[in-house]
């Protein structure tokens, strides 16, 4: 049995529908399976179970990367098509039976609108597939006997980010009622993310610095051993959610009420003003702290 499953481009979207496919892992255990992704969200499939191929598709002018995957997916006959990115490419293939998502945004929660394609309620919760070598290198990386908080200070355009100083006050208060806390400070590949991440590291002369150099699953791995994420609206905001840690997003100037982290202990603090156009700056320190503290005892509790 063959399954094509088109997800997105962009990391976060791609991690949201992780849950549907670890759905179709477990209700088709005999099924191999093919991903159509961009390629930042490429690696994130690397451990999947009964991955046989990724297939990277790069933006071309006039939409050509969809005539490029239908050339690449049309010598096979799919079981099953999941097509999430909205694309007529399935209706081209030979396929059994095909589940296309409607294409653009709309209101309410990404993730419901990922599960209601297989008419799955409560939308399945995304996942992280990880190595057992990664999972080692992380603990060598972390050692043992620190409670690391991960902060994630960058994000894809400026106006979803919090103000560094912020995420450094943050940590400090978060420190001054837990000694034991220590910060490992997690952002992407390139000048722009060092950039953005630099001033926390400054300020934060202990924290980890993971250099920006990780792959996609190294951080999962890495992300899986911390005690806590706090990080602006991102891909790593979604895979900190996916690993199972607890974890707060921070929300302005996008939604939460579409893209708030999922899992049972992932948590939004959202700036005060019009949703989707309120001010990072709006966003007090003493606010998040309050809702990280409370889902650190929340954690902590249920855990005893």
């Amino acid at each position: 049995m063959h399954i094509l499953f088109i997800t997105s481009t962009r990391l976060g979207d791609a991690i949201l529908s992780t849950g549907l496919l670890d759905t179709l892992l477990r209700r088709y255990p005999q099924a191999d399976f093919t991903i159509a992704c961009g390629p930042v969200a490429a690696g994130l499939f690397a451990h999947m179970p009964r991955r046989v191929r990724t297939i990277v598709m790069v933006k071309r002018t006039y939409d050509r990367h969809w005539f490029d995957l239908w050339r690449q997916c049309r010598g096979r006959r799919w079981d099953i098509c999941i097509d999430l990115r909205g694309s007529i490419t399935s209706y081209f293939l030979r396929v059994g039976r095909r589940y296309v998502m409607r294409g653009g945004r709309r209101p309410g929660r990404r993730i419901a609108h990922i599960g209601a394609l297989l008419s799955l309620t409560p939308a399945p919760l995304p996942v992280t597939w990880t190595s057992q070598v990664e999972r080692a290198q992380a603990s060598r990386m972390l050692g043992t006997g620190v409670n690391w908080v991960a902060l994630g200070p960058t994000a894809n355009w400026d106006g979803k980010i919090w103000p560094a100083e912020r995420f450094v006050a943050l940590f400090n208060l978060l420190r001054a009622a837990d000694p034991g806390l220590r910060p490992v400070v997690l952002y992407g590949p390139g000048e722009a993310e060092q950039a953005r991440a630099r001033p926390v590291l400054a300020q934060l002369p202990d924290a980890l610095d993971t250099g920006g150099t990780l792959s996609v699953t190294q951080v999962a791995a890495l992300m899986g051993q911390c005690t806590l994420f706090i990080g602006n609206d991102s891909g790593l905001m979604h895979l900190a959610a996916a690993s199972g840690i607890p974890t707060l997003g921070l929300f302005g100037r996008s939604r939460a009420s579409e893209y708030a982290p999922c899992g049972p202990w992932a948590r939004a603090v959202v700036a005060p003003g019009p949703e989707g156009e309120a001010p990072m700056e709006g966003l007090h320190v003493e606010q998040v702290a309050q809702a990280a503290q409370a889902l650190l005892r929340q954690w902590r509790d249920r855990k005893r």
